[in-house]
């Protein structure tokens, strides 16, 4: 996944912008070198990667999109999460210190505020394209293999266990409740990654969400048959 060959095949930017990109992404990469959550270096440029994809799909259909503006926000969208408690990074100085203008910086931010999942049952439809195409981006990134992978990676960083059957799943009403729930990493299949699908914004997104999906039920199933020790019985 060679982003410096990504970047240079982007009509839509020019030379300084790609500079400033390549000088952010290698920013990144080295504050990120140690996170074992799922949200570390890689899961920045798998995301763009994703909206790339997404975004040529777009073009396609005469959709106007700010390029530049989605490439930032889709490295710096987790720098500031709440579950990197070890490595807040203020996303506007960042921007700042690559030469990034008031403007861009402004609508990064918005950009980023935008996407992230509150609760199941809170409403978190993003306004602009370029939120849409990065939210669909990033939910992608939790479905399918790499999304198991991702879940339990998270799960142990948080001190989730990886299931009990006493635990039940809850479809949270606030962020709050979200975040302070002490769930198991199974439940969050059923309480996020689960619901995911019917919340991306994009076609492309719906397209590729339901294939991940698919495979994360396979593996539920599988991992069920296994805690029951049903695939030992004859």
């Amino acid at each position: 996944m060679n982003l410096e060959n990504k970047i240079e095949n982007i009509k839509d930017l020019n030379k300084d912008e790609r500079k400033k990109i390549r000088k952010l992404a290698a920013a990144l990469k080295r504050l990120l070198i140690d996170e074992t959550t799922g949200h570390d270096y890689w899961h920045a440029i798998r995301v763009l990667n994703l909206s790339l994809i997404i975004a040529e799909d777009g073009k396609k259909r005469n959709i106007k999109i700010d390029m530049l503006s989605l490439i930032l926000a889709s490295l710096l969208h987790d720098v500031s999460d709440w579950k990197l408690k070890e490595k807040k990074v203020d996303v506007k100085e960042l921007l700042k210190s690559i030469g990034i203008d008031k403007v861009t910086i402004k609508k990064v931010l918005e950009i980023i505020n935008d996407i992230s999942f509150k609760g199941a049952l809170v409403r978190d439809k993003p306004k602009s394209i370029e939120a849409k195409i990065l939210q669909d981006a990033d939910r992608l990134d939790a479905l399918g293999a790499i999304g198991i992978a991702r879940c339990f990676a998270t799960g142990a960083k948080l001190g989730k266990v990886i299931y009990d059957p006493e635990i039940k799943p809850k479809l949270h009403k606030s962020f709050v409740s979200y975040k302070r729930s002490k769930s198991t990493s199974i439940n969050h299949f059923y309480e996020k990654l689960l619901l995911l699908r019917r919340r991306m914004n994009t076609k492309l997104g719906k397209q590729i969400a339901k294939e991940r999906e698919e495979f994360m039920r396979n593996f539920l199933k599988r991992f069920f048959l296994e805690f029951e020790a049903k695939d030992a019985k004859n």
